[in-house]
């Protein structure tokens, strides 16, 4: 009973592991988009990004999922798209709009008076960001974007809502047969999962520790 209950929750883990890296691979670079967009002077794009981010962060991951699945069939007549893809694709657009605001407050954190030297210098807008600003933002987004990254793992959970065969569906699966054990082996698998994260996370930050102040 052990292997084949191992093997299934296997399974499980290997679709929550795709979940997690397309999510990241995805939402990490369209939150720079974001970011861009809610701090943009032009008002009317500033504003529709802003009003974006305040409905997805205002409400909860499950439920977009749910809308993401199933509103284009019920609402158009659309066919559904695959529950994997409607996984990604609600997970990728939350994500996208919390890293954006970390984004954003990362590279409002910096002084001004580093791009004004910059100028002084006489170097382009390019080179202040690449040269200048952008090492220390990612110093000081980095403790935020490892909390939700972290939180990530653990909202994998959220795909069995529309039946995505995670980790938690195939353990909670065995219930029904009188077993409860496996249930408890997903959270041995999170735990295991986070903990390499924050290892990973740590070093990270003591590598951009020369960035004080």
């Amino acid at each position: 009973m052990f292997l084949p209950v191992t093997l299934e929750l296997l399974t499980g883990f290997w679709e929550t592991l795709k979940i997690f890296f397309l999510t990241l691979l995805f939402s990490i670079p369209l939150g720079l988009v974001v970011c861009f967009g809610s701090m943009t002077r032009f008002r009317p794009v500033r504003w529709l990004t802003r009003g974006v981010i305040w409905v997805i962060r205002g409400t909860p991951l499950m439920l977009q999922l749910i809308v993401v699945f199933y509103g284009p069939g019920l609402m158009f007549g659309l066919p559904s798209m695959g529950r994997f893809t409607a996984v990604i694709l609600a997970f990728t657009i939350n994500y996208a709009c919390y890293f954006s605001e970390i984004y954003r407050g990362g590279i409002e954190s910096i002084p001004r008076g580093q791009y004004e030297a910059g100028q002084v210098l006489g170097m382009t807008k390019r080179q202040i960001f690449f040269k200048v600003v952008l090492l220390q933002v990612v110093k000081r987004i980095l403790p935020p974007m490892s909390n939700e990254v972290i939180t990530l793992v653990k909202d994998t959970s959220l795909a069995r809502i529309i039946a995505v065969y995670e980790i938690i569906y195939m353990g909670q699966s065995f219930i029904k047969k009188g077993l409860i054990w496996p249930l408890f082996y997903t959270g041995a698998f999170y735990l295991v999962f986070s903990g390499l994260l924050t290892v990973l996370f740590g070093k990270l930050e003591k590598k951009l520790s020369y960035f004080r102040g």
